[in-house]
């Protein structure tokens, strides 16, 4: 079996050598898309959603009046609310402004989620692999969020700043496996 991740030298001490960051990311990445445990819950969610009867509103969440998906354009609106939000609790003038901004951010998770399920419901089992681990990443960061909300509305906003802190670094590591989704569907699969 060739342990060799693609676009790596291989050699140890390179800049792209296997004791890199982005080598075990990468190789991580790797895992997850030979990974066929989770090929029978895939295979059921994908035809579930694609037997939805969505009508036209399904073209609308694959974006194809745009020409192009538009799930990564309705992720701004969330993940920009989170990111400013943590620019704003590193800069206490304003309490209020976070959590408005935290709880924008959740208000913009469903149409998000929606047009990333559509999106999905089509992808090829390597592809659906990491975009079930992007999902799952995704209601890690919502769940950390939720709980940021709920703290800084009690008045907790040192509890909601942590909470935050841990669901901005959730939404980095979706990020990171839905870019690579996105990347692999732009080059046609997977690199030889």
């Amino acid at each position: 079996m060739n342990s060799h991740v693609p676009g790596t030298s291989g050699k140890p001490g390179s800049p792209s050598g296997p004791d890199t960051p982005s080598t075990a990311w990468l190789t991580a990445l790797a895992r997850i898309e030979r990974s066929t445990a989770a090929d029978p819950a895939i295979r059921g969610l994908q035809r579930g959603i694609r037997s939805l009867p969505l009508g036209d509103a399904r073209d609308l969440l694959r974006g194809r009046p745009l020409g192009h998906p538009v799930h990564p354009v309705l992720v701004q609106v969330p993940i920009g609310c989170w990111l400013s939000a943590a620019v704003l609790d590193i800069v206490p003038a304003d309490r209020r402004a976070p959590t408005i901004l935290t709880a924008v951010g959740l208000a913009g998770i469903a149409p998000a989620a929606l047009a990333g399920w559509a999106d999905w419901a089509d992808l090829p089992p390597e592809q659906a692999r990491v975009g079930l681990a992007h999902a799952v990443t995704n209601v890690a960061a919502v769940a950390f969020y939720t709980a940021s909300l709920a703290a800084r509305l009690r008045g907790r906003s040192t509890r909601g700043r942590l909470w935050s802190l841990g669901g901005l670094t959730a939404v980095a590591v979706s990020g990171a496996l839905g870019g690579h989704v996105a990347y692999r569907r732009a080059v046609g699969g997977h690199p030889a």
